[in-house]
C-alpha cells in the first residue's frame, strides 16, 4: 500500500461541511459501539451486523443520511477495530488493561472507499458527490496522482490537522524497489546520549526536537489560559500551540525517516534493539526523552526502506549487550552512569558502540534462521493492512500515517 498525502484548499463553507462530515463519522462510530454495549450476551455482533446497522442509521436520521454510505460503513469499521481489538487482548490474555472500546469526542477524519468521490482527470482536484456539500476542492502537494489509476485508490481520507485540512490517498500497489550503494553490515543500538550509535564506531547525534521547542509550548500553552472561555482569541490561541506540537511531530518524522533511508541504502544487514518502548516510557524519569527520541518510529522506517532496497533488517534481544564485551565475550558490569567498556582483553570502546558490535553479532548468528521483522515485512507495520489502522495510534497529529 502507499499512502499519498495532499493539502486541501477550499472555502469556509467547504471546511464546515468537512466537519460535518467527520462529526457523523464520530456519531456513527460511537452509535456502532453503543450497540455492541447493548446487545444480550446470545446476540453475536459482528462486522457484517455493525455494517447493517449504519444502513438504520440512514434511514433514522437525515445527517447521516447526506454522508456517503461506504463512509458510513468505514465509520462502523472504525468501532468494529476497536472491539475486535479488545477480544484479541481478552483471548491472549494481555496482562493489564484490555482496551475496552471508548467513545469517541475527538475524532478528526472521514473516510471515503470506492465512491462518495471523483477525481478531476487533468488537474489536481476532487470532487465529492455526497449530500454533504464539501464539492470540489484544490490538492496542494507534488505527488501526481493522475498516474495511478482509480481502481487502485482504495480509500480517500479528509484528515483535519492543526494547520488546516488533508486529503490522503490508499493506493493499492506495489513498492518499488531500489539499488544499495553498498553491502554493508552495520549494528544500531539507540540511546538518549546519542540518537545511535552504530558498529562502526559512528554516532548520530539526539535532536530533542521537544526540549528545544519546550518554552515556546509552554508559552503558547500558558496564553490558552489566559484567554476567556468560548471566545475567538481562545481558539486563535490553542490552534497555536497545537501548530507548536505538530511542527515537532513531522520533525522527529522526518529525521527518523531520513536517517532509516541512510542506513538501508548502504547496509545489506541493519540489526536493531527490539525494545519494549511501551514499557520503559512507564519510568517517570525518562518518558519525555524516550518518546522524543522516537525509537519506534525509527524502527517503521527501518523495516519499511528495508524493503524498497532489498536489505534485511533483524530485531535482537537487548539483553546484556551492552554488559558483554564484544571481543572475548566476558561480561563487564557496568552501570548506566558508565560510559565506556573496559575489559581485560584490552578491548576498550565507547559504551554504546560496544553494545551496537553486540547487537550485530547476534544478528550474524541468527543468519539463515526465522527473522522478525525481515525484508517484506516492514510495509504492513508501517502503513497499515488499510487506513482503518492508521487512527490506531497517534500520539502524533496523525498516526503513524505516512507518505510516500
Amino acid at each position: 500500500m502507499l499512502v499519498l498525502e495532499y493539502k486541501v484548499k477550499g472555502k469556509k463553507h467547504q471546511y464546515d461541511a468537512i466537519n460535518e462530515a467527520i462529526r457523523t463519522t464520530q456519531f456513527i462510530r460511537n452509535k456502532a459501539i453503543r450497540y455492541w454495549m447493548d446487545a444480550p450476551k446470545e446476540a453475536k455482533v459482528n462486522k457484517i451486523a455493525l455494517n447493517n446497522y449504519s444502513t438504520a442509521l440512514r434511514k433514522k436520521f437525515k445527517f447521516v443520511e447526506e454522508l456517503n454510505s461506504m463512509a458510513c460503513q468505514s465509520a462502523t469499521e472504525r468501532a468494529w477495530l476497536a472491539i475486535d481489538r479488545f477480544y484479541q487482548n481478552c483471548k491472549k490474555k494481555v496482562s493489564g488493561k484490555k482496551g475496552y472500546p471508548r467513545f469517541q469526542k475527538d475524532n478528526r477524519s472521514v473516510e471515503y472507499k470506492t465512491s462518495g468521490w471523483s477525481l478531476n482527470q487533468v488537474k489536481r482536484r476532487i470532487t465529492f458527490t455526497d449530500k454533504k456539500g464539501i464539492g470540489e476542492v484544490k490538492l496542494l502537494g507534488k505527488w501526481d496522482i493522475q498516474t495511478y489509476p482509480v481502481k487502485q485508490i482504495k480509500r480517500v481520507r479528509l484528515l483535519k490537522k492543526a494547520d488546516g485540512y488533508y486529503c490522503q490517498f490508499c493506493i493499492d500497489t506495489d513498492v518499488k524497489f531500489e539499488s544499495r550503494i553498498d553491502d554493508g553490515e552495520i549494528g544500531l543500538d539507540v540511546g538518549l546520549e546519542f540518537f545511535y550509535s552504530d558498529s562502526n564506531g559512528n554516532h548520530e547525534e539526539n535532536p530533542r526536537f521537544l526540549r528545544k521547542a519546550e518554552k515556546a509550548i509552554k508559552h503558547a500553552q500558558r496564553q490558552i489560559y489566559k484567554k476567556e472561555k468560548g471566545k475567538n482569541q481562545r481558539r486563535k490561541a490553542r490552534q497555536r500551540y497545537a501548530r507548536k506540537h505538530l511542527k515537532v511531530s513531522r520533525q522527529r518524522k522526518e529525521h527518523a525517516l531520513e536517517l532509516a533511508r541512510n542506513v538501508c541504502k548502504a547496509n545489506a544487514l541493519v540489526a536493531y534493539e527490539d525494545l519494549n518502548v511501551k514499557g520503559m516510557v512507564k519510568n517517570h524519569c525518562l518518558a519525555k526523552s524516550i518518546n522524543d527520541a522516537s525509537w519506534s518510529l525509527f524502527r517503521r522506517w527501518l523495516e519499511y526502506f528495508a524493503a524498497k532496497f532489498n536489505s534485511q533488517v533483524v530485531a535482537v534481544n537487548p539483553r546484556m549487550t551492552s554488559q558483554k564485551c564484544s571481543d572475548c565475550g566476558t561480561i563487564v558490569k557496568k552501570s548506566l552512569s558508565t560510559r565506556s567498556h573496559k575489559c581485560e582483553c584490552g578491548c576498550e570502546l565507547q559504551r554504546d558502540v560496544n553494545a551496537a558490535i553486540n547487537i550485530l553479532n547476534l544478528a550474524k548468528a541468527r543468519v539463515g534462521h526465522t527473522r522478525s521483522n525481515s525484508s517484506g515485512v516492514g510495509i504492513t507495520t508501517l502503513v497499515g493492512v488499510n487506513l482503518l489502522e492508521q487512527i490506531l495510534t497517534v500520539n502524533e497529529e496523525s498516526p503513524d500515517f505516512t507518505t510516500k
